[in-house]
This record gives C-alpha cells, structure tokens and sequence, in this order.
C-alpha cells in the first residue's frame, strides 16, 4: 500500500466553486443561473475526470435533442467535486466514481437516489515503448520502476489499494495525483514508467500508452453512480440528462468507451 497524503493536500477551501473548472459544449463561462437572457437553460454538470469523453459526447446529444438547453461540464476528482457541492457550488447533475464520494453528497442531503450507470476496471498503464519492461503488477513493486498513482483519498487511489492489498504489495510511487487524467498524463509525457489507471482512461489515449490487464483489478471494480442535485437550478433538465446516462444510447457511448455495465 503506498503512503497516505495529510488532510490538508486534498482539501477544499469552502471558498471553491465551479468558475475555474467549468467546461461547455458551447462556451466555458459559467453560468450564473439556469436560464440566460435568451431564452435557454443551462444545465450543469459535475463528473469524474474518468467521464470526460464520455459525458462530453453524451452532452452534445442532449443539446440537439434539446436545442433550449446548454450543458456545462466541470470534470476532475470525485472527491474533489463532492466537496465543491458540499460547500455550495451550484450544479444540476454529479456523476461519481465512487459510491464513496457519492455518500458525501448525500449525506449532506444535497442527493437521493443515486443509480450506478457504470462500472470501470484498473489496468496498469505504461508508455508506448514500456522502456521499464513492465509485466504485471508485482513489477510496480521493484524501486527502480518509477510509478505514478491516484491520492488514496480519490477513487482511482482507492481503487488502486484495493488492488495492491490483494496482490499483496507494498508500492512506493514518486507522486500521487487528484486525479485519473493527472496520474495518465505522467505515463503519456514519460516522466514515469507505470501507473495504475482505468482502463477507459487506457482506450480513450488513443494509443500514447498502453494497458496491461492483471487479476487483481477485478477485486478493485469501481461502481459509477449519478443523481440530479436536491435543489437543482434546473430540475428538470437535470432529470432528463440522468435518464439519457441511464439510456440505452448512455449505454452504447459507455460501453464503446470500455466501461462496465452494471
């Protein structure tokens, strides 16, 4: 298991909200209401960094289907995002990776009836060239391979002890990331020989890294759950992007991506 990072790392100030993070289909300004001056609602949308191309397609079918309606996006952690809603940050829809950081929303009775939509697997990712020579898992474990991993307190750092635990292991990474696209990213510019990711995050790199399976991801599946926000400023778009998640179409567009099905 690799060490844990103190509190204050992941912390978030009460102060944060979505201005700095917020993406769009359209524009990435956020919007201060629901409905804007010309007649349109926006709907926002907070999910895993797992989520990106996924939510991202499935954002700008929504829009032609609801040509009134803008989606905004603020993918990052999971845990980071639950924080966020937690200390107010307006949003519609929060897409998890984990029942975990779920929990945190919905114990501040801010959500009800999260359903999981999804599920992911980790896979061991290496650069193109796996210039360290990485094989399985008990590799991550030799000091000269230099690994990166999700914080602990993330779900893809969850997952990632689970996994370890199983296996046995004890890994020492040379950094921790908030987030799944952050720890990739490390692999994809070289500057580490491995990490452990998701195995969507693998696909969707197009080839910059490659992934390699190993048994224990099975015993580390993370379950995707998603739920429109109590108090929403557009419940009703919210109800509807959660049922187009829950659609076969959400399906077809997760399951191309390399999720799980519940």
């Amino acid at each position: 298991m690799f060490r844990r990072l103190p509190r204050w790392a992941v912390a978030v100030p009460l102060a944060l909200t979505l201005a700095a993070t917020l993406s769009g289909c359209g524009s990435s300004e956020p919007p201060p209401t629901a409905s804007s001056g010309d007649g349109t609602t926006t709907l926002t949308v907070l999910a895993a960094a797992s989520l990106t191309g996924t939510f991202t397609e499935l954002g700008k079918a929504f829009e032609v289907a609801h040509p009134d309606m803008t989606v905004r996006f603020s993918f990052g952690s999971s845990a980071t995002l639950a924080q966020q809603i937690v200390a107010g940050a307006p949003a519609d829809v929060f897409a998890a990776a984990s029942p975990a950081t779920m929990k945190t929303v919905t114990d501040a009775s801010l959500a009800t009836g999260p359903t999981t939509f999804a599920r992911n697997i980790l896979q061991i990712a290496v650069p193109a060239d796996n210039p360290a020579k990485v094989d399985d898992l008990a590799d991550l474990a030799d000091p000269k391979v230099k690994v990166a991993l999700c914080a602990e307190q993330v779900p893809c750092g969850a997952a990632a002890v689970k996994a370890l635990d199983a296996a046995g292991l004890k890994v020492t990474p040379v950094t921790l990331e908030q987030d799944v696209k952050a720890t990739l990213t490390k692999v994809g510019l070289g500057e580490v020989d491995a990490a452990l990711v998701y195995r969507t995050d693998v696909i969707a790199s197009g080839g910059k890294v490659q992934g390699i399976d190993f048994p224990e991801a099975e015993k580390a599946i993370n379950d995707y759950p998603i739920a429109a926000l109590s108090g929403a400023p557009a419940p009703e778009a919210a109800k509807r992007f959660v049922d187009l998640v829950l659609s076969q179409q959400g399906k077809d567009v997760l399951t191309k991506a390399g999720f799980q099905t519940p």
